[in-house]
């Protein structure tokens, strides 16, 4: 019977075949157990089925380890693997990692190491949620006081609409709006307020600020290309009105990192037209460098033409108009007022830049002719400014003070240049700007001269007793 014979060969075959297989299956390494339960075997249970051995090309980098450490054939991927990569499986977190024991193909994880091992990430995860804790504390901290500081703003500008903007004459004066002032005037009406303090005593209107303009507009026609040259009988023509080239180059410059002064900005063309104005009304000043950033703050908080106003009022004043006269006699006076309370308020300091040969025109004219605009942060600045309008000129130099006062312990340890470097560009705060009006608040301008006024006035009328700046 040649039928029942060849069953039975194929019978023996086919069970020799699982035979071998099975123990292959059986010693495969069940690989890291990390994100749960490992999936059960599948496939193949049953003695009657056909097995398939097809190799997967995405085989699991332990299992070439596993094979290659073995040095033996590749076998190839039993049921359990095919299940494991079947399951798309998300890590999300590293628990598992941290406290699965290890393979079976691996020595056993000690128990001190597992016991370690298990504190160490409690302590992780203890100082995550630490960590969390803190800066939600920091957030909210944040914004309690964001909340606060727009709730005084909110009082503060009622304050001033209602009580003071209406009475300016009799209030302005008055301790509690000065105590205001100090703090800071705010945003939505500081150009009111500035221009009630700054006064308007040139009587200019916007009449005769749309004749100027229309007059730089005409001398911006006129003015010659780069590439042609007057002839000498013109040169006598081109008075400080010439300067109006100079803004062009200049507004450029003016706080770039707003890029709204630059060209195609919009307060680009705004700018040019009130510094243009200014050199048509006041060509024996014209443009100096440094009323860009005057007129540019001014700018931000009122109307073009009130611009203008107090622009050409704010640069009438003796100080302002001194500096951008280049009157360098007016200007020595005023350095030498100003060391007269350098030296009062800081002698140790005062020392040191006498020692260092450092002047304060090294420093002061930049502020001075900015209005510290462009030497500190523009809110700061407007701080800055809104004192300037109430206490003049005086201020501007107690400013220098307390800037100087603030970055005393850091002047103190350096030479000249590293004196000048930091002084002509200040760093910027890390501290909130209260804190620079802290350093002014502890300058005390008084002296045995007398105060501010008196010693100014002192030095003009004799000018050989002033510091020794005045006469080099």
């Amino acid at each position: 019977m040649a039928l029942p014979s060849l069953v039975l060969y194929v019978d023996r075959s086919l069970f020799t075949k699982r035979v071998k297989e099975e123990p292959a299956e059986q010693k495969e390494a069940p690989g890291w157990n990390l994100f749960g339960k490992p999936p059960p075997r599948g496939g193949g249970g049953g003695g009657g089925g056909t097995i398939i051995s097809t190799r997967d090309p995405r085989r699991s980098q332990q299992e070439c380890e596993t094979e290659s450490s073995r040095g033996g054939p590749v076998s190839p991927p039993s049921p359990r693997q095919n299940v494991r990569k079947s399951l798309a499986f998300e890590p999300l977190s590293t628990t598992a990692l941290i406290l699965e024991d290890r393979p079976p193909n691996l020595p056993a994880k000690p128990a001190e190491e597992a016991l370690k091992h298990r504190q160490q990430y409690e302590e992780m995860v203890a100082q995550a949620k630490k960590r969390e804790l803190k800066e939600a504390q920091k957030r909210r901290k944040q914004q309690e006081q964001r909340c606060k500081l727009e709730e005084s703003i909110g009082t503060a500008v009622q304050t001033w609409n209602q009580d003071i903007l209406p009475h300016w004459t009799t209030t302005c004066t008055t301790r509690r709006v000065r105590d205001l002032w100090w703090q800071g005037v705010p945003p939505s009406v500081r150009g009111k307020v500035w221009s009630l303090a700054v006064g308007n005593e040139l009587n200019i209107t916007h009449e005769l600020y749309n004749i100027c303009l229309a007059r730089a507009k005409e001398k911006w026609k006129s003015l010659p290309t780069p590439s042609s040259h007057p002839e000498p009988e013109d040169l006598g023509s081109l008075d400080r009105e010439s300067s109006l080239e100079l803004i062009k180059l200049d507004i450029s410059r003016t706080f770039p990192h707003l890029c709204i002064f630059q060209q195609g900005g919009p307060y680009h063309d705004v700018l040019h037209s009130v510094l243009g104005a200014y050199t048509c009304y006041r060509p024996d000043v014209g443009y100096v460098q440094g009323m860009s950033f005057i007129a540019a703050v001014l700018i931000l908080n009122l109307e073009t033409a009130d611009a203008f106003i107090a622009f050409s009022n704010l640069l009438n004043k003796p100080c302002q108009m001194a500096f951008f006269r280049v009157d360098h006699s007016l200007m020595l006076t005023y350095f030498a007022a100003f060391e007269v309370f350098f030296e009062e308020n800081l002698p140790k300091l005062f020392a040191h830049f006498k020692k260092n040969s450092l002047t304060p025109d090294i420093y002061l004219i930049d502020w001075i002719f900015t209005l510290y605009s462009k030497s500190l942060p523009l809110d700061l600045a407007c701080r800055v400014w809104d004192v300037f309008c109430r206490d003049g000129e005086e201020f501007l130099f107690r400013t220098a003070l307390g800037l100087l006062h603030r970055h005393q312990e850091a002047l103190q340890g350096m030479d000249f240049i590293q004196m000048a470097q930091l002084l002509t560009r200040l760093p910027d705060p890390v501290e909130p700007g209260e804190q620079l009006f802290t350093h002014i608040a502890a300058v005390h301008m008084t002296c045995r001269a007398g105060k501010w006024p008196q010693v100014l006035q002192t030095l003009q009328k004799d000018q050989e007793r002033s510091s020794p700046v005045l006469r080099r």
